[in-house]
């Protein structure tokens, strides 16, 4: 008797989802609106904190030495780093090294710098650091150093990623939750549709006994339905979308100069499906619900 009365509540929710074809497709609309945008904005700050991640992780100080610097000087300057308190690691770029970094950042122009002499280059150690926050610490420490040219500093990149990823979860979350809003107020209305059309079988089954969480079950169902097709119709659209742009991008010559690798979809795909999932069963259950509140009051 059980799995007939499942049965009956799964055969009445499709069966509202397919009888209200008009009212379950702006229902779709909506919803799947709702997840690309959130789709959309969460792979971006996916890609954005990952990249910070791994600037972090590489986050140091490129130290340049004069063009003219001996051997001893070189030497020197590295006994002078390893003493300083907050560097993790010191990686010594000669200047063939440097000259060949040089052509790979300048991709197809790279050829401006064919017979150009290596020793216009200056050497450099590339040093990391411990803590970040250490950062303006050992930056002052080393312009203090003998023989130090110039310090190129990634900091501020750093900084400038987080506060626009930062930013774009803000406004993820807000759209987000304003878009959730719209799609309850448009999943009750199409559910209210339906139970406006049977109305009389409601008040005939309230008649004869039937509880409120009987009568509510096949609607509830159909919610669910909805919020669960627009879930994997989002999902669908989103990873060709993203595996598309993001194959082109790795392509660009810009954005290999960046050196800044971008997450697969499969990457971030368990937690999209997990808030698509809980997004769209959320959404049915309490849009069902809100719309058969005034037909279940006594």
């Amino acid at each position: 008797m059980k799995y007939n009365v499942i049965g009956y509540f799964l055969s009445e929710g499709f069966r509202n989802v397919f009888k209200n074809k008009k009212s379950t497709f702006s229902c779709l609309g909506v919803m799947c609106a709702t997840m690309l945008i959130f789709g959309l904005f969460f792979a971006i700050g996916r890609n954005l904190n990952n990249a910070v991640d791994s600037l972090e992780k590489e986050q140091g100080m490129q130290v340049f030495m004069y063009p003219e610097a001996t051997e001893d000087q070189i030497n020197k300057l590295k006994d002078d780093l390893s003493k300083i308190e907050g560097i993790n690691t010191i990686t010594f770029v000669s200047k063939e090294e440097g000259y060949n970094i040089m052509k790979k950042r300048l991709g197809k122009n790279s050829k401006a710098l064919d017979g150009m002499d290596v020793n216009v280059f200056e050497v450099s150690y590339i040093v990391t650091l411990t803590d970040l926050s250490l950062n303006n610490q050992v930056y002052n420490a080393i312009s203090n150093l003998e023989n130090v040219k110039e310090i190129q500093n990634k900091s501020d990149t750093v900084e400038t990623l987080s506060n626009i990823g930062n930013t774009i979860q803000f406004v993820t979350f807000g759209m987000f939750a304003i878009l959730i809003l719209i799609s309850l107020f448009i999943i009750s209305n199409t559910i209210k549709l339906t139970v406006h059309a049977r109305r009389k079988e409601i008040s005939i089954m309230k008649y004869v006994g039937a509880t409120n969480g009987f009568i509510r079950a096949p609607f509830v169902i159909e919610g669910i339905i909805i919020g669960l097709l627009s879930g994997i119709i989002s999902i669908l659209i989103v990873g060709g979308g993203y595996n598309y742009i993001a194959t082109q991008l790795a392509q660009s010559d810009t954005w290999q100069k960046l050196s800044i690798s971008l997450l697969s979809f499969g990457d971030m795909l368990g937690q999209i499906v997990l808030v698509y999932m809980l997004l769209g069963v959320g959404i049915g259950i309490v849009g069902s619900s809100i719309s058969m509140k005034r037909y279940l009051e006594v």
